[in-house]
């Protein structure tokens, strides 16, 4: 028996925080699992020897530095993650292993109208011809990482008002896609699962405080401090959208005026070229003209990015990100956009957390989100399964 305190225990800590450091990280040197372990050099060896030996991990040689070294990632058939994406006109769905592969991923279109039921019945029919697709072991499933458009209350799981999905308001997303496929389901709003995805995935890798920015029927912002994303005691840091740049400006759906939201989400800003190019844009097409010279686009997307650059700038005075990663349809217009961002954060942020910043485009596009949702299921998993091999004993019940 393990008591607190004794080799046991303290040996079985250890195992656990080399297998969460490689299972967050995808795969690390043995340098690198010690340097983000706090553990010595020989202690990481013969841990990761153990590991080895047991099939928990795979090693690989590799070279750090211009030296021979030696890469540990967790084995590819150690279990699998589901992430599921739920957009405004669209759900995704990717499947991967604990090693950071994904093994199979598929997007389709959702209509806005369609009420929580009917889109988590489309997610559990999605998820099972994945898996199928792929060839999958169903029972090593681990968990599932599910992102909607919305606030998420932290105590009670449930989804906040949303007018991106208006058919989900008050239901409990987790609660129900865990009843359909008997697996844990952890759930968190597009936006931190967007940050989650580029810190893991994506431009972010590296990084300890940085702010994703997504900009489209919303407006919305995943922050992560020291590493991790942060949610505050409510579910709803990050809401960027609703900071109010002009008290005399539209209305918005919060109720107030002025949002950073009404002079930048594609409601709000489409409607300003309809006029001069019709109806129907999209703002996929903005950015495809903006590129293309059209200059009503440019001017368009110029001021969305100084609008932006707005709220950027108050986030780098309250927090002082090192980088911020811009995605959506947006970021796709690369300078055009980000220039006019970097211009207002020079202007509106103090100096010294202007001249530290980074703004930079995704590098994930569409993916980010769901890849988050991945990452999401990795980190909550817990460890102990794999060390004690009871993984296999999960029963996933939808066909």
């Amino acid at each position: 028996m393990e008591t607190p305190g004794s080799q046991s225990s303290l040996h079985r800590a250890n195992l656990e925080r080399v297998v969460r450091a490689v299972r967050m990280a995808g795969s690390l040197t043995q340098a690198e699992i010690a340097r983000t372990t706090g553990l010595s050099a020989a202690t990481v060896s013969n841990i990761v020897r153990e590991l080895k030996d047991g099939g928990t991990v795979e090693v690989t040689p590799t070279s750090a530095g211009g030296r021979r070294a030696r890469s540990v990632s967790l084995s590819g058939d150690a279990g699998l993650v589901v992430g599921v994406d739920f957009g405004h006109t669209h759900l995704r769905v990717a499947i991967g292993n604990l090693a950071h592969q994904v093994l199979a991923e598929e997007a389709e279109p959702l209509d806005v109208d369609a009420s929580a039921a009917q889109g988590l019945d489309r997610a559990q029919e999605l998820v099972g011809r994945l898996i199928d697709a792929s060839g999958a072991d169903r029972s090593k499933i681990a968990g599932v990482g599910l992102g909607v458009p919305g606030p998420i209350d932290v105590e009670s799981g449930t989804l906040g008002s949303t007018a991106i999905l208006p058919g989900w308001s008050g239901t409990n997303p987790a609660e129900e896609l865990t009843a359909r496929l008997g697996v844990p389901v952890y759930v968190d709003n597009d936006a931190n699962l967007g940050a989650l995805g580029e810190l893991v995935w994506g431009g972010g890798r590296g990084v300890k405080d940085l702010a994703y920015i997504k900009v489209a029927s919303g407006v919305g912002a995943g922050l992560v401090i020291n590493g991790r994303i942060y949610r505050g005691p409510g579910g709803t840091a990050g809401e960027i959208g609703h900071i109010t740049l002009d008290e005399s400006g539209p209305v918005c759906r919060c109720g107030n005026r002025g949002c950073l939201e009404t002079f930048t989400a594609a409601r709000y800003v489409l409607p300003l070229l309809e006029s001069s190019h019709g109806a129907g844009l999209t703002m996929e097409k903005v950015v495809r003209l903006a590129r293309e010279g059209d200059p009503g686009c440019r001017r368009v997307i110029a001021d969305v990015g100084r609008h932006i650059g707005s709220g950027v700038a108050n986030l780098c005075n309250l927090l002082n990100p090192s980088c911020v990663v811009l995605g959506g349809d947006l970021a796709e217009s690369g300078e055009l956009v980000l220039g006019p961002i970097r211009e207002s954060v020079s202007r509106y942020a103090i100096p010294s957390a202007a001249r530290r910043l980074s703004v930079l485009p995704g590098a994930l596009g569409g993916r980010a989100e769901v890849l988050g949702a991945l990452a999401l299921a990795l980190s909550e998993m817990g460890d102990s399964t794999l060390l004690d091999g009871t993984l296999t004993t999960a029963t996933p019940v939808f066909t």
